[in-house]
């Protein structure tokens, strides 16, 4: 075990959950994940397993049946996770920040029904809130529910739903006609209950397939079709609509915790490989680690991968403090994506032509880490938010 990424201050109960995280990333996890991304193929005795540790239900309260744990423990097995196979973590995360809705925004008849079950695994959440054309531009969505006899209809079509065949409680962001003067005072998150697979999964509500992508292999990701699904008022998250922009965006906070905790976690993957690699080719005489050119690299490297850790844990340990994190979240995620990208490269240059074969685990983690870059935010629109919320804190 390296020295990177250690973080100081734990409990004994912290340590001991990271402990068990970690073996279960070194036995069940890294052994099988190239070849199950490469195939595309879901990790269903990889999710069991993360279900016997108790890993989704790991910030539910005790009183749902969770561990009761915090985001730092939250995003530090995430972190060991996506070490281990980034997709497996993208399996947990949108089924965590629904967790983290319910548990911040839902009523207690909403909690009861859905967090125990959300615990074992039993429920499995998924978030919806982009769009075709919509990118970051929350704003602009066109999906709509409009009151009828029995509650709301919801119509329109959303994308880049993880979990979207696998899960069965999506939570919805749409636009209700509330009357506000603000079209952010007119969203409204509602908790859509399917079955999994694809096709039609409820009444109204279709999802197509998975989409196939570049990387982030093995996770289902897709669209959803909502043509006049009906659902009761009840089914509104916190019982009163309006609110469903600001639901999004607190679920949003932490999720951009968590990204910067994958991306640690395959810059320190990453890593890894690099050195590894490096004290086994050799050139010219000897390991290719002791070529100047390949030392200043893997020193950048390691720099990189513990000063993104660092910026992870110190927004986590905020929020969980219970203070406004959105710059420190946004910067977290900012960095930790655009140093996962360069440590990857950097890895992938130290393979040299190896590096481009399937064979090796760095391609794997090549394509991964591009998916932090966008993944809760692109990196522009973190600048965005941290710009203007340093305009209100230094005003002149």
């Amino acid at each position: 075990m390296g020295r990177l990424c250690e973080t100081e201050g734990l409990s004994e109960d912290q340590t001991e959950i990271l402990k068990a995280v970690r073996s279960f990333v070194e036995k069940e996890i890294l052994p099988v994940a190239t070849e199950l991304e490469h195939a595309d193929e879901y990790p269903t005795q990889i999710v069991e397993g993360l279900k016997e540790l108790g890993i989704f239900g790991l910030m539910i309260p005790e009183e749902y049946d969770g561990l009761g744990e915090s985001l730092l423990t939250y995003a530090l097995c995430v972190e060991e996770i996506a070490r281990g196979w980034m997709s497996v973590s993208g399996v947990i995360n949108t089924h965590f920040i629904v967790a983290y809705m319910l548990m911040q925004h839902g009523t207690e008849e909403q909690k009861r029904k859905y967090l125990p079950r959300m615990a074992t695994g039993e429920v499995r959440g998924a978030f919806s809130m982009s769009e075709p054309g919509l990118g970051s531009d929350v704003s602009a969505i066109k999906t709509k529910a409009t009151r009828s006899d029995e509650g709301y209809e919801i119509t329109g079509q959303k994308m880049w739903l993880t979990n979207g065949g696998t899960s069965t409680l999506v939570a919805t962001l749409v636009k209700t006609d509330e009357g506000a003067d603000s079209v952010y005072r007119n969203m409204t998150t509602f908790l859509v209950e399917k079955e999994p697979g694809f096709g039609e999964t409820a009444q109204g509500l279709t999802i197509p397939g998975k989409i196939d992508k570049m990387g982030y292999k093995g996770v289902d990701t897709t669209e959803a079709v909502f043509e006049g699904h009906r659902i009761s008022a009840d089914q509104i998250l916190g019982g009163e609509p309006g609110k469903g922009f600001y639901q999004m965006m607190d679920g949003v906070e932490v999720g951009r915790v968590n990204v910067a905790a994958r991306a640690c976690g395959i810059a320190n993957r990453a890593f890894e490989l690099g050195i590894a690699y490096s004290q086994q080719r050799e050139t010219f005489g000897k390991p290719i680690s002791q070529h100047q050119a390949i030392l200043f690299r893997l020193a950048e490297m390691a720099t990189k991968v513990e000063t993104a850790h660092a910026m992870m844990v110190r927004a986590a340990r905020m929020k969980d403090r219970g203070e406004r994190n959105d710059v420190e979240a946004g910067m977290a995620k900012m960095l930790a994506a655009e140093y996962c990208n360069e440590v990857v490269e950097d890895s992938f240059r130290i393979h040299g032509g190896y590096g481009y074969s399937k064979e090796y685990e760095i391609e794997r983690l090549y394509r991964e880490a591009a998916f932090m870059l966008i993944g809760e935010g692109t990196s522009d629109i973190q600048k965005m938010i941290i710009g203007r919320r340093l305009l209100e804190d230094y005003k002149l």
